[in-house]
This record gives structure tokens, sequence and C-alpha cells, in this order.
């Protein structure tokens, strides 16, 4: 990273975003975060918030003049901003203004401050429901929610930018990304619920929604590794662990993490959990794999590590 010393994480102070952020302070970045704090959170970040290579903009990607203060002076950014809880955007224009329309503003903010580098963080359910090993050439994108819809729109938004005006990017479609500072996801459903009722635990769907869980930690030395490895124009990866776990066996793990015993688990039924789910994901890394990398842990290791971090 040492060419890339003036960056700006948008969405800083989120879960993925506030241990970016730990990582390249650690490594001598200059960083600035800009952040509504919807989701994210202060204290995330309270031990940089007197360092003078740091910077914290409470602001909106949706209102220019915030990203233009926050984007004075920056090189790169790491766009990691959205509406990221995919049972929210049913029904609503959500996904629509907080991610393809705040992608549109970090882009156009980018071209008139200069800042020629984005990462931008996509995701694994681009793919739809596919039944087969996915790779990153995989197609046609048939999405089943409205957040995967809109970040197909921010990718091609991104690659677009790039092509007429001068940038370069990054574009990670990344697992289920669990670990330190997460602030939703199954792995806190199932302990929330545990904690009210130790007996009995619902489990929504069958309980076989099968997907690929990555630590944040893995996740981050994944991105950083394909920045000093890939300079194409769009640069587009999988990013997820080499297996994958059922929403029984992330049960299982919690119980017992929670050193409980004799929990039932109750269905709901059906193959997905929710309207937009897709059951089962398959994630090639091939792609980043012969770059030379590799994730360090499984999804069931990731699973384990994040709940004793969250508990």
């Amino acid at each position: 990273m040492a060419d890339y010393m003036n960056i700006l994480v948008t969405g800083g102070a989120g879960f993925i975003g506030s241990n970016l952020v730990d990582r390249l302070l650690k490594e001598g970045n200059k960083v600035a975060v800009i952040d509504n704090l919807s989701t994210g959170r202060r204290e995330f970040l309270k031990e940089h918030m007197h360092k003078k290579n740091f910077r914290f903009l409470i602001g909106d990607i949706l209102d220019r003049g915030d990203l233009n203060k926050a984007m004075k002076g920056i090189d790169m950014v790491f766009h990691l901003a959205a509406c990221s809880d995919v049972r929210r955007g049913t029904g609503t224009d959500l996904d629509l203004e907080q991610n393809i329309i705040g992608t549109n503003n970090v882009l156009q903010c980018m071209r008139l401050n200069r800042a020629k580098r984005i990462v931008f963080a996509s995701s694994q359910a681009i793919y739809g429901i596919t039944g087969s090993l996915v790779t990153e050439d995989y197609g046609p994108l048939l999405p089943e929610s409205l957040y995967a819809a809109s970040k197909i729109a921010c990718e091609a938004y991104i690659s677009a930018f790039c092509k007429l005006f001068g940038m370069k990017s990054w574009i990670f479609r990344l697992a289920n990304i669990v670990g330190r500072n997460q602030t939703h996801g199954i792995i806190l459903d199932f302990i929330e619920k545990l904690r009210k009722n130790s007996k009995e635990m619902e489990i929504l769907g069958d309980g076989k929604q099968t997907k690929s869980y990555m630590l944040v930690d893995d996740t981050i030395d994944g991105m950083l590794f394909a920045l000093k490895k890939a300079d194409a124009i769009v640069n587009i990866f999988n990013l997820g662990s080499r297996d994958a776990t059922s929403a029984t066996e992330i049960a299982e793990i919690v119980v017992k993490e929670m050193k409980l015993t004799s929990v039932k688990f109750r269905y709901t039924g059906g193959s997905g959990g929710w309207r937009g789910d897709v059951p089962k994901t398959k994630l090639s890394i091939d792609k980043i794999k012969r770059l030379g990398w590799k994730p360090r842990h499984s999804s069931d290791d990731a699973v384990r590590i994040a709940t004793r971090c969250l508990l």
C-alpha cells in the first residue's frame, strides 16, 4: 500500500470499514472516513480520533457537499458505505438510494477531485441462484434481491467511469463476512435468540442454506493482496473461504461456544430464510489463488472465531 498514502473509506465506522481503517493506519497510510453512523459506530474508531494521520467526518454519501469535503487530497477510495442488510431492501428505495445513487456520487466526486483509484465491496449475492460453482465471468447475472441488483448496477457504473475517465478499480464480490465489530447477521441473530431462550431457537428456512463465510481479517488480507498484484483497469475478484457451511451448522457452533446443551432447533420451513435469499452459493476463489493468495480460515473456523469475538 506504499503507493496509496491518502485514502478515503466510505462507511469507515462500520463493520468491515473499521477493521480496514485499523489495518490501513497500521501500515502508515493517511486515512479519512466518512460515515453517517446509521449502522456504523464512532466507538469502533475511538483509538484513532486524535491521530494526525486520521480524520473523521460524520456525513452522507448522498450529500455531494459532504463527499467533496472528505475527498480533498485523496488518492484512493475504499467504497464500503451501503445499505448492507439484504432483508431491509424488499419493496423500498433503500438500495437504489444508498447503493446506486451513493456510488454514483462517490464516482462523480472522485472525478472532480481527481482521485483515480476505487476499491468496491460488492457481494456474492449478485450471482443469484446458480446451482454451480461461480467464477468471476459467470453470467447472466439474475439477482434475487434489490440489494444484489443494486450491487450489479454499482459494478457497472464503476466499470464505465474507469473506462471513460481514466480511473482504476478493484471490485470484490464478498462472501458472508464475519468477525469483530459485526453489527448484524446470522451469528448475532442466533446469539440474541439464545440469550432470550436457551432451550429453543428458531432457524429461518430449513437450515440447509449453505454459504461461504469469511473472517474479516482474511477479507482485508485478500483485498490488500489483490491491490498489489492486479493492475487492470477493472479488476474483479471473488473473496470467500475455501468451503461453505449451513445455517444449522452455524447454530450448532454458536450453541457450543455459548456452552449450552439440549437446545431444540425449530425451523420455519422453505429452502430460503427470507424473500430474496439465495439458499446455496458456491463461490470459486481460484482467480485470486492463482495470484498467490488464499484465506487462512475455513467457513467453520471463521464462524467459530467470530462467535467468540461477538460473545
